[in-house]
């Protein structure tokens, strides 16, 4: 029985220590060094926190790029997806309802010109990104609603593309919330 019970001990002991102070400590020295110090980063305007680049938030308004679809109305305390699948008649609803409305925004765009981030729910239901075609797709819309240059707004969402992690993991994006406060900064 000893032959058991020492080691066991042992290895208590050692995984103890590794996961419950070794690695939060590496977790915790890794936030501190990113942006934000591990509290996330903060966008703010006018001294004021109006949100986080990692959270997506709800733009409706035509004057501002909109982000992806919620299936949790950007509750970041209930985040989720919609466990919708694609042959779900009221997903297909949804996905047909935002289909319509970017069309009524957008009325120069065919349905096929609609990239699927615009129309489908994010896995976490708080997606701060669009893809670059689901930005460059809104510029007309946000320029004449905005009274604004449409060469002057493509050119806004130009420098807010984020390239892919060494141009190889995935495809450009573009926060929605930098977006959108760099626009209200835009004359």
């Amino acid at each position: 029985m000893k032959k058991y019970i020492v080691p066991s001990i042992r290895i208590t002991v050692v995984l103890t220590i590794l996961l419950c102070v070794i690695y939060p400590l590496f977790i915790t020295l890794a936030g501190k060094l990113s942006k934000g110090h591990g509290d996330g980063e903060q966008i703010i305007v006018n001294g004021k926190v109006v949100g986080y680049a990692a959270l997506g938030q709800s733009f409706t308004k035509p004057q501002y790029f909109w982000g992806r679809p919620s299936a949790a109305s950007y509750n970041a305390a209930g985040s989720s997806g919609s466990n919708k699948g694609p042959s779900n008649p009221d997903y297909l609803k949804d996905v047909k309802n935002r289909i319509d409305t970017l069309l009524k925004y957008h009325p120069y765009l065919k349905k096929s010109d609609i990239p699927a981030d615009m129309v489908t729910a994010s896995g976490s239901g708080l997606d701060p990104d669009i893809s670059a075609d689901a930005a460059k797709m809104q510029v007309k819309r946000v320029a004449q609603f905005r009274k604004l240059d449409e060469q002057k707004v493509a050119a806004l969402v130009n420098s807010h593309i984020e390239q892919p992690l060494l141009g190889l993991f995935g495809p450009g994006k573009v926060n929605v919330l930098k977006l959108n406060v760099a626009l209200d900064e835009l004359k």
